[in-house]
């Protein structure tokens, strides 16, 4: 826990300024700890693939999701605008037979599986690397760090820590429950060698609650009470140089979060003062059992967002292959 549950503001304040990459790639970097995930590490994740087999850790996104309509979240609204009904009567209009379908989607960038982007949390108005969040995110999005500037880039080493297997019962990890760095550390023993964290690496950390939501409905998956990182883990994973990390759980970190009068403490400090980048309900279930059968927790991932212009946040469709 931290030192004082009641002293939110300096518990922030004090990891910020001690996590703080800010010019640590210069004035105009827009990247943060994508920086770290350089051609080697690529090749390093890229020499990983001995069997071929792949795992997709997306969530379906459709009206059934997870989403309740919090902070005017919504799940997927999808539409067909041309259909074989259309092109079984010969009413599209196109010649010599032939026909098609069309559809479309409207939904919140952040509906289902997705990654935080540099612009999504500020801290006292300020966004990464120092810049004023009104010159960053203005009403057209994100001018300066908008999730296109990460196109190509998110592929590299994956390690998976499955800490619900490792710490919970049944493979899951209570709501409230807060994983430390000696959490980490502790499952990263458990799971051997493979399961270093270091420079430049993609984390997955799985604590059971997707699980536990397909078991008994979403409920308050989406914004309620869940497992998740303690505000204790910036130091962590500040010093890991990881370049990203994401859960099987809506917003990463613990909740309730552990101060008094808290909303999200660590993306406080994670996104606008180490500029990591956050994936969050991304689905580790299966790649998770395959990791516990060989004991394999290292993989090649690829996890590149949709790159909508100007978006501080977009949906992802990762894939792992070991």
């Amino acid at each position: 826990m931290p030192t004082d549950p009641s002293d939110p503001e300096g518990a922030i304040a004090a990891a910020a300024k001690r996590c703080s990459n800010w010019g640590r790639w210069g004035g105009d970097d827009v990247l943060g700890t994508l920086n770290f995930l350089d051609e080697a590490k690529r090749r390093e994740g890229a020499a990983l693939v001995r069997r071929g087999a792949s795992f997709s850790l997306a969530q379906r996104f459709d009206a059934n999701g997870p989403q309740k309509g919090e902070r005017r979240r919504t799940n997927p609204l999808h539409m067909m605008l041309a259909t074989g009904l259309e092109a079984e009567r010969g009413t599209q209009g196109f010649p010599h037979g032939i026909g098609g379908a069309d559809d479309t989607v409207s939904m919140p960038l952040q509906a289902s599986t997705q990654w935080d982007g540099l612009g999504h949390i500020f801290d006292h108005g300020i966004a990464y690397n120092g810049r004023r969040a009104g010159d960053v995110v203005t009403s057209e999005g994100d001018q300066v760090t908008g999730i296109e500037t990460t196109a190509g880039l998110i592929a590299g080493r994956g390690v998976l820590l499955d800490v619900g297997r490792v710490l919970g019962d049944d493979g899951e990890l209570p709501d409230g429950f807060a994983i430390t760095a000696d959490h980490l550390e502790a499952t990263i023993t458990a799971h051997g060698e493979t399961a270093r964290v270091g420079h430049g690496d993609l984390l997955l950390v799985r604590t059971g609650r997707l699980t536990r939501a397909r078991r008994e409905g979403w409920g308050d998956y989406a914004g309620g009470d869940s497992p998740g990182l303690s505000f204790t883990t910036a130091d962590w994973l500040h010093r890991t140089e990881i370049a990203g990390i994401a859960t099987d759980t809506w917003g990463f970190e613990v909740r309730p979060n552990e101060f008094d009068n808290a909303f999200q403490p660590l993306h406080q400090v994670v996104i606008p003062h180490m500029g990591l980048f956050l994936g969050e309900m991304w689905d580790l279930d299966a790649l998770a059992a395959d990791c516990a059968r060989d004991g394999v927790y290292e993989f090649w991932l690829t996890a590149e967002p949709l790159p909508v212009t100007g978006a501080v946040g977009a949906p992802v469709a990762p894939v792992a292959v070991k």
